[in-house]
């Protein structure tokens, strides 16, 4: 029941029952990426082309999807990610979903969100004080 309810109201948090109903009708399920996203293409065309959808594992992120499903999605390759065998280089990191405005996001020294105080500017730069 909940599940019905997150579809129906509201669209960040995996898919909505449109989109439920539209891929029921319309999608072909091309496959799912490591992060448990799965990738549809659409009988629909869209300036000649198949459309091409994502229903989230979670929260409706563009950053979580994997560098070679996102060349997929934006017409960059025919072949999905699932129909060739891939295998990354040994200086390649693995994908990570952008942290910014996460808790795992990047905060310095003297950031608001970081106890303490912040360190003491150094070098040419002198602050402004009012009257000078």
């Amino acid at each position: 029941m909940k599940q019905l309810i997150t579809q129906i109201f509201t669209w960040w948090n995996g898919q909505t029952i449109g989109t439920r109903f539209f891929t029921w009708r319309k999608g072909t399920k091309v496959g799912e990426d490591e992060l448990g996203n799965v990738y549809y293409e659409g009988t629909m065309t869209t300036w000649g082309k198949p459309r091409r959808w994502v229903i989230y594992n979670g929260y409706a992120e563009a950053s979580a999807i994997p560098p070679g499903w996102h060349g997929w999605m934006h017409y960059r390759t025919d072949t999905p990610p699932s129909k060739e065998h891939y295998v990354a280089r040994e200086w390649e990191k693995s994908h990570r979903a952008n942290p910014t405005g996460g808790p795992n996001a990047y905060r310095p020294p003297g950031s608001l969100a970081v106890p303490g105080e912040r360190p003491r500017v150094t070098g040419d730069y002198d602050a402004w004080t009012p009257g000078n």
